[in-house]
């Protein structure tokens, strides 16, 4: 299909009025012939006879009165077998078209036979200097007509421009250049003179591809015009700037079908985004909607909103340093996605309508790319994973997202996106650094905006199942009632009139001993619930701690090496004492987990919430000095005492230390004069903890979106988005909340403080 492409593209160049057209002259197919070679008739007149009913109806005139010349000198069945034989190569072709501005043949010689002219990168060159808005040329390396070798062994090409009188004519036999000992002068290709032009206006290109490399039928045709043909051009573009590209087989049009507005809005979740500058600086807006996840729920929209700083929180891992100065270089460019559930898709209703809408679904699935309204490729492909969705679907739970199950399309141009540069075989972008932003926007727009948006969808309006928790309370009340009750029957039915009394007191009792059993499961199931939170907690806690154990270890080798070749003195003494203070600072972090075990956070106690803070900044002090972070406090006066889990409220410290320091290391990087800062107090009425930084903050539109399970805009690597969520739940679990204020940075104008309450109740 590359080929075609690339030939499309040189009709476009050459600013042909009515499009491109290409044309499959195909008078007997390998099929047909090798089906007639086959045949054991030996009659001459009956084989011809045979040969008719093969020849491919509605073929061009000349080709077939030229092949029905060459049976009539035929004498022999014998002789008819080797002109069948050697039909298809003699007599096929393609054939591409385009009224353009045609060549010369001046223009034929210079530089149609010249690879890799400069003239249409100078002038594209030329564009990007003075910021015009669209580019003269959709190709300029200037070796698009050698992809007429991928179609077949010969090419003739003939050309005129409006000046000319005469045709111009070039015939190419590109087998002459595999001959072994050849030089290149000695290989005859030149333009000659051809007959008069049709008309004296007339000007264009014809290009005559013959000894084809692939056999064409008439359902092969069909076939790249509804999958390739169709995706060729950018389906959304609006038809009148539509270019023009018409495809037929011998005299037969071929249908090369739109993309219908049906199976778009038919999508169960789509996301439609932009990349662009404001104010110079570049901004991400992505804009989400879960139309139908299968079950009953309103239309939920989310918008996400990512400026330098969060890419370069998202991003930076894989681009480091030369992240802002690739996305700068970038240029602006926007994308639509929608996606589908294609279970549902395959269930098919009584009109049939889910089977056509699985159909279109399967013929138009994949992420395309396409630059100035023409594809790049292999971007959405079916062998094609660019974006790296089915390798994340395979670790992802609940709804998949890979890359059958979307439609899709990205826009860029050649002007705005100078970076974004084909490989020289067009086999995709070529590797830099803006490339590599641009891949991972796109990625992020996908695989984690579109995520998030579905998930939360899920979480806020999907019928769950029971709540068990509690549910062992509420079976002791019913147990309760209905003792109650029977008993009140007792005293008012006679005795002779109770046995249904004493029937109902034996399901009675059937019942209770099924909720005895069944209360021992909900204790368990309960159990099992909060110890997911616990485990989910103290594994996030348990990273923290061999964080610094392999940091602590690593001084410690060191130090331990630097004592090899020491001289056993002070210098000793003073290594050992890095050694202990190392050491040291990891045993404060080890009795800070030890609370927080499993065991250790289920119990409620009361304690002084000033100390807990006091005694996690200090276990940080040595991460606060290594990272230059100052730490201000502003409690109020005297102890301020609450009854509640300490592993459970140090744990949602610990998940607000680690996000600030890694927010501040991303501002420092950026803004080498900041003083890295966290201020914390601890207020008594009611017990509240205010925690801010000067890291890199928080957009409003992401204010919710940061507590969201698994939503984050740190890198790959650290990117786990559950310390917010789990620490919220803490929040929940006392009764209290974890906000983030919506004070605004008079720096920043972002959002930076975090307000972590608890009930009026739990003082003491």
């Amino acid at each position: 299909m590359i080929a075609f492409y690339e030939l499309i593209k040189n009709g476009f160049d050459a600013q042909s009025s009515s499009g491109v057209r290409i044309k499959f002259d195909i008078l007997l197919t390998q099929r047909s012939a090798q089906t007639v070679l086959r045949s054991s008739v030996q009659d001459p007149e009956e084989f011809r006879a045979l040969i008719e009913r093969h020849i491919e109806r509605d073929i061009d005139p000349s080709i077939k009165t030229a092949f029905e010349s060459e049976l009539d000198e035929a004498t022999s069945t014998k002789e008819l077998r080797e002109i069948v034989a050697n039909a298809p190569e003699k007599h096929n072709r393609i054939v591409v078209e385009d009224t353009g501005d045609g060549m010369s043949a001046k223009s034929l010689k210079e530089a149609f036979l010249v690879i890799g002219t400069s003239s249409r990168r100078d002038a594209v060159s030329e564009a990007l200097k003075t910021g015009k808005a669209a580019t003269p040329y959709l190709g300029e390396k200037g070796i698009g007509r050698l992809s007429a070798m991928r179609l077949g062994d010969t090419l003739e090409v003939v050309s005129a421009s409006e000046t000319d009188t005469h045709l111009n004519i070039l015939k190419i036999d590109w087998s002459d250049f595999s001959e072994p000992g050849l030089m290149l002068d000695d290989i005859d290709v030149k333009p000659r003179k051809g007959r008069k032009k049709p008309t004296p206006d007339y000007h264009g290109t014809k290009l005559f591809i013959g000894r084809l490399e692939q056999s064409w039928s008439r359902e092969k045709v069909a076939e790249l015009g509804k999958y390739d043909f169709a995706r060729l051009i950018d389906p959304r573009m609006p038809q009148k700037k539509r270019p023009k590209v018409t495809v037929y087989f011998n005299e037969e049009r071929i249908a090369i079908p739109r993309l219908p507005s049906s199976i778009l809005e038919a999508a169960h979740a789509s996301m439609k985004g932009r990349f662009e500058y404001v104010d110079g600086e570049p901004i991400l807006t992505c804009n989400a909607e879960v139309k139908d996840l299968g079950f009953d729920h309103p239309p939920e929209t989310h918008t996400y909103v990512l400026d330098a700083q969060e890419m370069q929180g998202a991003f930076g891992e894989e681009l480091g340093e030369v992240l802002d100065e690739a996305l700068q270089e970038l240029g602006p460019f926007q994308f639509e996605l929608y996606w589908y559930n294609r279970r549902r898709l395959s269930r098919v209703d009584s009109t049939g309508q889910n089977k056509s809408l699985r159909e279109l679904q399967d013929q138009w699935s994949g992420i395309m790319l396409f630059r100035d309204g023409f594809r790049v490729f292999p971007y959405g492909e079916d062998r094609d994973d660019w974006l790296d969705l089915d390798r994340k679907a395979l670790r992802r739970s609940g709804y998949l997202l890979n890359k059958t199950q979307f439609i899709g399309r990205i826009s860029i141009s050649r002007i705005q996106n100078p970076q974004l540069i084909d490989q020289t075989n067009r086999e995709g972008l070529r590797e830099n650094d803006s490339q590599q932003a641009f891949l991972n926007i796109v990625k992020w727009a996908t695989q984690e905006a579109l995520g998030d948006a579905i998930g939360t969808t899920e979480r806020e309006h999907k019928p769950q199942k029971t709540r068990i928790v509690g549910a062992a309370d509420r079976l002791k009340t019913l147990e309760r009632r209905v003792k109650s009750a029977v008993g009140g029957l007792r005293e008012v039915v006679p005795p002779d009139d109770r046995q249904p009394v004493d029937e109902v007191q034996h399901t009675l009792q059937e019942l209770l001993a099924f909720a005895e059993a069944l209360r021992g499961r909900i204790d368990e199931a309960e159990k099992e619930g909060r110890q997911l939170l616990d485990m989910a907690g103290v594994g996030l806690m348990v990273e923290v701690v061999a964080h610094e154990l392999a940091r602590s270890s690593e001084n410690a080798l060191n130090v331990l090496g630097s004592l090899k070749d020491a001289d056993v003195s002070d210098e000793v003494r003073s290594q050992l004492s890095t050694l202990q203070a190392a050491l040291k600072s990891l045993g404060k972090r080890i009795r800070i987990l030890d609370p927080m075990s499993v065991s250790g956070r289920q119990t409620k106690e009361t304690f002084d919430l000033k100390k807990v803070v006091g005694e996690v900044l200090e276990a940080h002090q040595s991460q606060f000095d290594r990272e230059n972070i100052r730490v201000l406090r502003d409690d109020d006066m005297g102890p301020v005492r609450v009854t509640a889990v300490r592993g459970m409220v140090i744990q949602v410290l610990e998940n607000l230390i680690s996000n600030s320091v890694h927010w501040l290391d991303v501002r420092g990087k950026r803004d080498v004069s900041l003083t890295p800062t966290i201020r914390i107090s601890v207020e008594a009425n009611p017990p509240l903890i205010t925690f801010e930084d000067n890291g890199s903050g928080i957009s409003r539109e992401n204010a919710e979106k940061v507590f969201h399970p698994f939503f984050s805009l740190k890198e790959k690597r650290k990117r786990r988005g559950l310390g917010l969520y789990i620490a919220r739940e803490i929040a929940n679990y006392h009764q209290g909340s974890l906000e983030l204020s919506n004070h605004i940075d008079d720096e920043t104008g972002r959002l930076h403080r975090f307000l972590f309450e608890l009930p009026e109740e739990a003082k003491r």
